[in-house]
This record gives C-alpha cells, sequence and structure tokens, in this order.
C-alpha cells in the first residue's frame, strides 16, 4: 500500500498535474495565438486607412497581453515564474487616445510578445501530446477489464488494433502501459520545452527589468518624501499646539508670579503650581511626541518586546509568534513596528473582530510580518487611509504588502521587507520581552 501511495505521489500525481497543464497550453495556443497575430498585423496595416489602426491596434496589444498573462500563470502553476514585463501606462492614456498608441509602440514588450504568438502556438500544440499519450495508454491499460467483464466474443476497437478477444485485449496492456508511462514522462519534457521557449519572449529583458525599477524607485522616493514631508509637518503642528503653548502659558505664570512675589505670596504660590502642573503636561507631550517619532520600547526591547507591548493595548485577545534570530537595522525595524501598529489600529477601530494575530519571522533575507483578525473584512488599500500609509512606509525599504480582506473576513495583512538580521550576541536588548 506504501508502494502505490508513493508511485502516486512521486510520479502519477506529477504526469497527472503536467497533463492538465499540456492540453490547456493547447487549447490556449491553438484557440488564440493565430488569431490575436491576425488581428495585430490587420491593425497595423490599417494604420495609414483614416487611423482606424490607431485605436485598433491598442485594443489588439491589450488581447495579446491578456493571452500572455494568462501563458504566465499556467508557467507559475508548473514552477516558472515569469515577472510582467511591461511598462506602466502614462496618465491619459486611454484607449483610441495618441498617448496609448505611442505608450504600447514604444513598449518593447509589445513587440516580444507578437513575435513570441506564432512559435509559440507551436510549441503549445505540442504540448497537447502531454496529454493525449497518457491518454491514450490509459484506453489500452484500462480495455482488459472493459473485455473481462464482457465476453470473449466482445468485438470492439482498442487503442492499436481491433480486439476481437481476450488475446488481443491482453495484447494492449503491455502498450498501454508503455503509453501512458512513456506519455507521462515525455509530458514534462513537452512543457518544459514549451516553457523554455516562452521564456526568450515573455519575461522582462534585463533593460526592462532596469526600467521597471528605476520607476518603482521614483514612485516610492517620491511618497517617501511626501510622507516625510507630512510627517514633519505633524510633528510641527504637534509642537506648535501642545508643548509650545504650554511652555509659552508657563512662562507667563512665572513672569507674572515675578511681579506678584512682594505683593501677594498666596497668589504667586497658585501661579507655581499652575506652572508646575503645566510643565508636567508639557513634559508628557513631548515623551508622546518622541514615542511616536522612534519609541523607547523599541531601542530597549526589540521588534518582538515592541509587538507584544503593543499587542497587550489592545482591547482583545492577540496571538504573538515571533520567530526572529536577531534584530533587523533600525529603520527597517521602525518601519515594521509602525506598521504592526497601523494594522493593530485598523483591527481596533474597523474590524469588529474577537481575536486578532501577529507573526514575525525571517527567511531568505526577508523579514515577514502578518496581521490578522477574525473582524468583518472589506479592508480595501486603494480607498487611502491607515493601509495606504502602511504600504508607502515599507515601499521605502523596497518593501510589499499583500492584504486579502474578503467580505465576512477574515482580513490578513501580509508584509515583507528585505533584511539581514544582526546577531542577538551583537544587540543584548534583542532577547528581552
Amino acid at each position: 500500500m506504501d508502494g502505490v501511495r508513493g508511485l502516486l505521489r512521486t510520479w502519477i500525481r506529477p504526469g497527472a498535474v503536467t497533463a492538465a497543464q499540456g492540453l490547456l497550453i493547447a487549447l490556449l495556443s491553438l484557440s488564440t495565438h493565430v488569431a490575436l497575430f491576425v488581428l495585430s498585423l490587420v491593425s497595423l496595416l490599417l494604420i495609414p486607412v483614416f487611423g482606424v489602426g490607431f485605436a485598433l491596434f491598442p485594443v489588439a496589444t491589450a488581447l495579446v497581453r491578456l493571452c500572455a498573462g494568462l501563458h504566465r500563470r499556467l508557467a507559475r502553476w508548473g514552477g516558472v515564474e515569469m515577472a510582467t514585463p511591461y511598462l506602466p501606462a502614462p496618465a491619459g492614456a486611454q484607449f483610441g487616445t495618441w498617448r496609448r498608441f505611442r505608450w504600447v509602440v514604444s513598449d518593447p514588450a509589445t513587440w516580444r510578445d507578437l513575435s513570441w504568438l506564432l512559435p509559440g502556438a507551436v510549441t503549445g500544440a505540442v504540448c497537447l501530446a502531454a496529454f493525449v499519450l497518457p491518454l491514450y495508454g490509459l484506453e489500452g491499460v484500462l480495455g482488459v477489464p472493459l473485455v473481462l467483464h464482457l465476453t470473449v466474443d466482445f468485438y470492439g476497437y482498442g487503442p492499436f488494433w481491433p480486439i476481437h478477444n481476450l488475446v488481443e485485449a491482453l495484447l494492449c496492456f503491455p502498450l498501454g502501459v508503455l503509453f501512458l508511462v512513456g506519455g507521462l514522462a515525455a509530458g514534462r519534457w513537452l512543457v518544459w520545452l514549451h516553457l523554455a521557449f516562452a521564456r526568450f519572449f515573455l519575461p522582462p529583458t534585463r533593460t526592462a527589468e532596469l526600467a521597471l525599477r528605476v520607476h518603482q524607485l521614483t514612485v516610492t522616493r517620491a511618497e517617501t518624501v511626501d510622507a516625510q514631508a507630512a510627517e514633519l509637518r505633524r510633528i510641527e503642528r504637534d509642537l506648535h499646539d501642545g508643548a509650545q503653548a504650554r511652555i509659552v502659558a508657563l512662562s507667563m505664570s512665572i513672569g507674572l508670579a515675578e511681579q506678584l512675589l512682594g505683593d501677594d505670596p498666596e497668589a504667586v504660590r497658585r501661579l507655581l503650581a499652575e506652572a508646575r502642573e503645566t510643565s508636567g503636561q508639557a513634559l508628557a507631550e513631548l515623551r508622546g511626541l518622541v514615542r511616536g517619532i522612534h519609541p523607547p520600547v523599541l531601542a530597549e526591547r526589540g521588534l518582538a518586546g515592541a509587538v507584544r507591548a503593543l499587542a497587550l493595548a489592545v482591547p482583545l485577545p492577540v496571538a504573538v509568534t515571533v520567530d526572529l534570530p536577531g534584530r533587523p537595522a533600525a529603520p527597517v525595524e521602525s518601519a515594521a513596528y509602525f506598521a504592526v501598529a497601523e494594522g493593530l489600529a485598523n483591527v481596533s477601530k474597523h474590524s469588529g473582530a474577537s481575536r486578532a494575530w501577529i507573526e514575525l519571522g525571517h527567511a531568505d533575507g526577508r523579514l515577514t510580518i502578518v496581521v490578522g483578525d477574525d473582524g468583518r473584512g472589506g479592508a480595501d488599500p486603494a480607498a487611502g487611509g491607515g493601509l495606504t500609509g502602511m504600504g508607502r512606509r515599507l515601499a521605502a525599504f523596497d518593501g510589499t504588502m499583500v492584504v486579502t480582506s474578503p467580505a465576512g473576513g477574515p482580513t490578513v495583512i501580509s508584509m515583507e521587507l528585505p533584511c539581514e538580521l544582526s546577531s542577538p550576541r551583537i544587540s543584548p536588548s534583542s532577547g528581552t520581552g
């Protein structure tokens, strides 16, 4: 029994997945590639005809990119990652506009997709054998039980020759096994051949990767500058409306007390008491402001201890799981802390959850953070607010954030930050908490 399970796990099941993948690739290639190539070619030829091609070619390109995107998903299903190579659309690049046409034509990925359509149709059609050969062999293998349950005089057609009797059915069995096993083995190579050929066209080139990277860095730098400017304005506003106003009131109380020092000692006593109270409030506000810039608990106890402290302040049960063998760099640690703080704030204010959880880990040079709750769901980063700020804060460090929040919950915010951890021996404070 264990041998059958091992065979299913290591041979039959992967072969069946490859056969299904080959069938999907073949159907997609045969049904769309030639039609999309003809549509793109006709739209290009129609450019001189009253400008019809200017509007039609971007539409054809959008369909080609949709088809290429489906192939990338199928490749990802087969364990081959292909990044999207297209340059971002400029503002106002609507269908039917000159800006849209110019963006499509100037993108090298457009012509790589078109040059891949016809050769991809050929390699995709070959992938059909990854499904047909095992199916053909399976018919021969299952033909023997069919004959055994009927009569020896059964007359039918097997996968290799007409079956007139049991002997001929038994002769089909070894050939069926051969085609089944050989088809499963060959199917992997056929699908690999198609994916290897597609890797020459569908992923971004080195130049395109650099261009996309430059664009991403430009966007994140602008967002970071805006976020820093907003943070500076917030600090300035808090200082002006809070601590500065209280210090001014403190100075006025002390000045008035100096004037009344010889005439009304009781009034001086009251003024000094008010000054002492005002100074305490100003000190508390300054501490709160400093805590918002870089919390002392983060410096003293590290990210793990600081996150646990955040969890204790939330008015619902929060399970915290930490697997950090060291400490990230201080800027990354601060970004992660405030991202978790914002996530927990959203849980408290908007989720209606009964419990939440936080997971911290580090693997393959990336700090992973998960904040989840069992609330009503429906969180949308595109709506702005705290989730948008979290994404911008992480993007400044080349981090990513994925929000999964279907209606009815649960909401799961998955974040990643590329970083290396320092040794716990170098950072003694990381071991506390």
